[in-house]
């Protein structure tokens, strides 16, 4: 049982699907690393570089597998995944407090919107008319709900996010500070020398369990829908432009951008930086490293790289040098090449009255 001074071991294993070994009776009530834990502290050992920390670690428990039972002073939690199985201890050590249902006094709502009893609208919040806040969500200081939007239930806006115009947000949605969702595009059409604004008038849809970071923009179609899946992860800082359509469980790490109209498929993961042009085709289980420049489609399941890694500058200077060379060098050795076909197999050019020669005599 759970109480103010934690909860006990065996519990626990139960609640998070872990085989205890060791003492069930111990309490733990709070999490922390190997290094700083105490033995009211549950910990978790994931990367096995880590090990050596294991056998100095005061925690009262510690999640790992059960190849690294032996080096564990304390009791422990066995799981397969330590690093999923510490999360779902962290949601019972250290739950969220959940504000009171109920709209705050300075928040602006429409009187046609339309607000479920147990959501929760935080103060400065704007609600405009037509939209819909389900159950049990949540909005933060800030966040702007425009007309005819919807939030599907238990979603939180956690500050400053804007819903834009007819976008929909499925269920258990996470929109950090800053985000963005149904803004228009990048649309313009060209009238001489002056852009004009071409109206996007699609919608920008996000399925169930999606997460949008700090920051990050999600454009509205510019007439089909933008459609996020179920269960996308998505970093700060990313801009997903018009018409792009991401499939499920995908994740794209900070930094990226990805032009409109392209599709992405399941399971794929995009890490840092990673720029993707427009009208692409992105297959289920793709996955780019770092900093991929992505400008092609990608039709096969597989790791893709591209970009340069660091190196020390004087090594860089180098590299640049020779960049510079490569077209002298590519002529140069087309020059060879072709000078390589005029020779004869032992390596003699080849002279063209050679035939017309008395026998024996050659150049």
């Amino acid at each position: 049982m759970q109480s103010n001074n934690g909860i006990l071991l065996a519990d626990l294993a139960v609640r998070i699907g872990a085989e205890l070994a060791g003492e069930g009776s111990i309490r733990v009530s709070r999490v922390a690393t190997l290094e700083r834990a105490a033995n009211d502290c549950l910990a978790f050992l994931g990367d096995r570089k880590l090990r050596d920390r294991l056998s100095q670690t005061s925690a009262g428990a510690v999640i790992l597998r059960s190849d690294d039972l032996a080096d564990c002073p304390s009791a422990a939690l066995l799981s397969e995944n330590p690093y999923l199985t510490f999360a779902r201890a962290i949601e019972i050590l250290h739950p969220r407090v959940r504000p009171e249902p109920g709209c705050h006094p300075s928040a602006v709502v429409n009187e046609m919107a339309r607000i479920d009893p147990s959501a929760s609208v935080g103060p400065l919040c704007v609600i405009e008319q037509d939209a819909e806040i389900g159950p049990g969500v949540q909005m933060g200081p800030g966040c702007i709900v425009l007309a005819g939007a919807s939030i599907g239930a238990h979603s939180r806006l956690v500050a400053r996010v804007v819903v834009c115009e007819n976008s929909v947000i499925g269920r258990r949605a996470l929109l950090h500070p800053g985000a963005v969702i149904g803004r228009e595009g990048f649309g313009f059409a060209k009238d001489g020398e002056r852009w004009m604004r071409m109206r996007q008038i699609g919608r920008a849809i996000l399925g169930d369990d999606v997460e949008i970071g700090v920051n990050s923009a999600v454009d509205r179609g510019a007439i089909e829908d933008t459609r996020i899946a179920d269960g996308v992860k998505i970093d700060s800082l990313v801009q997903i432009g018009h018409n792009v359509q991401i499939g499920e469980n995908t994740a794209m790490a900070a930094c990226g951008g990805i032009s409109g109209s392209t599709r992405i498929g399941r399971n794929c993961t995009l890490a840092g930086a990673v720029g993707m042009a427009g009208h692409l085709t992105i297959a289920d289980n793709v996955h780019f490293s770092g900093m991929a420049m992505v400008t092609r489609s990608f039709r096969q399941a597989g790791v893709y790289s591209s970009g340069i890694p660091a190196m020390p500058a004087a090594e860089w200077r180098r590299q640049v040098v020779r960049f510079r060379q490569l077209d002298e060098m590519a002529r140069r050795l087309k020059q060879l090449e072709e000078r390589l076909a005029t020779l004869t197999p032992e390596g003699s050019e080849v002279d063209a009255g050679a035939d017309d020669a008395p026998s024996g005599v050659r150049k």
